[in-house]
């Protein structure tokens, strides 16, 4: 069952990704929340190795999402693409 999440989650991420960006923001944040609960469950289902391999991915595909959040965090205010 949780490869076939993870499938959908692939699916549905490269479908935002198609999608304008201003339209991207609402289902982009749900993916990138859910993103690391099913990295973990992957990592415990399968091995350890499976979920470094999920994390590289995510963090390739989410890598100026997760740029923007770290500037927030240390407080700049970064420009968000129109």
């Amino acid at each position: 069952m949780l490869l076939w999440v993870c499938i959908a989650w692939v699916l549905a991420s490269a479908a935002v990704a198609m999608l304008p960006m201003r339209l991207q923001y609402v289902p982009g944040i749900a993916l990138l929340l859910m993103a690391p609960v099913l990295i973990v469950l992957a990592g415990v289902t399968w091995n350890w190795w499976v979920a470094g391999f999920a994390l590289f991915a995510f963090v390739s595909m989410f890598r100026n999402p997760l740029r923007y959040f770290l500037a927030r965090a240390r407080g700049e205010r970064p420009e968000i693409p129109r």
